[in-house]
């Protein structure tokens, strides 16, 4: 993926190897070693606030060495929607949820957002992309969206947000479905929904509630979708091809209290 001046540019060559091919290892569990300062240690690839404090690990592991390509292809699944409408993205105040280092909020930067807000529950992901991509965010929180105080809603909720995403975390427990609903009620009604989700979590036999929930909000005219796109999120470290959906919806009313089940 291309870089913008907002991105880190003194990219830092990481030596990386992973575990041989016959360790099967499910999504998340993989891990890998990586050698910093002449020692290798080991990170599993969930170990956000790990990798997030070594410079250029992230994009090193997940986008050059695996091949994510979610960021660019959602926000520009987003930007090919818009313009069938057609709407400016330069109207766009989008909520970046589980921003982490600034990926997203970096393409939504470059197709010209007017604002873009972050928040993400780990503040080593906040430290990183006011390290690597300051300027991308014009606020970003550090907070609990399943545990949101009062303040930090309405921090948010001043804002008037008429887009969310959220990027390569819904289903793994990062963003349950219960954060993802608080952040969908916090944009405006008619606002722009874009997000990515693996296969697996819409199939019938999901236990994330993902699937139910996204069926029930789109059957029940909470959300109306637009586009549903299957593509290639990344490579898993056997090289195996790991397909996401990405998604783009226009949001029609709140998630109603009790929508959710506890």
């Amino acid at each position: 993926m291309p870089l913008s001046s907002h991105s880190y540019t003194r990219l830092v060559p990481y030596h990386i190897r992973f575990p041989s091919q016959a360790q099967r290892l499910d999504q998340d569990e993989e891990f890998c070693d990586v050698k910093i300062d002449d020692r290798w240690e080991r990170f599993r690839f969930h170990d956000y606030d790990r990798i997030y404090r070594q410079p250029g690990l992230y994009e090193s592991l997940f986008y050059r060495k695996l091949k994510c390509c979610s960021p660019s292809r959602v926000v520009g699944l987003l930007d090919e929607v818009m313009s069938d409408y057609p709407q400016d993205p330069a109207d766009l105040c989008a909520l970046d949820v589980g921003a982490g280092n600034g990926m997203v909020g970096q393409e939504l930067w470059g197709i010209g957002a007017r604002r873009v807000v972050g928040v993400d529950i780990i503040p080593e992901a906040k430290d990183a992309a006011m390290r690597d991509r300051p300027g991308v965010y014009s606020d970003y929180l550090v907070a609990d969206l399943c545990d949101l105080p009062a303040e930090d809603a309405q921090r948010l909720e001043a804002q008037r947000f008429n887009c969310l995403t959220t990027v390569a975390a819904l289903g793994f427990g990062d963003i349950p479905a219960r954060a993802f609903a608080t952040a969908y009620n916090l944009v405006s009604r008619h606002g722009w929904i874009a997000f990515n989700i693996k296969e697996d979590f819409l199939d019938d036999a999901d236990d994330s509630g993902f699937s139910a929930m996204i069926r029930r909000m789109n059957r029940e005219n909470i959300m109306q979708i637009q586009a549903y796109r299957r593509y290639c999120h990344r490579l898993s470290i056997d090289g195996e091809r790991l397909h996401y959906v990405a998604m783009i919806a226009i949001k029609q009313r709140n998630i109603p209290e009790g929508f959710m089940p506890d």
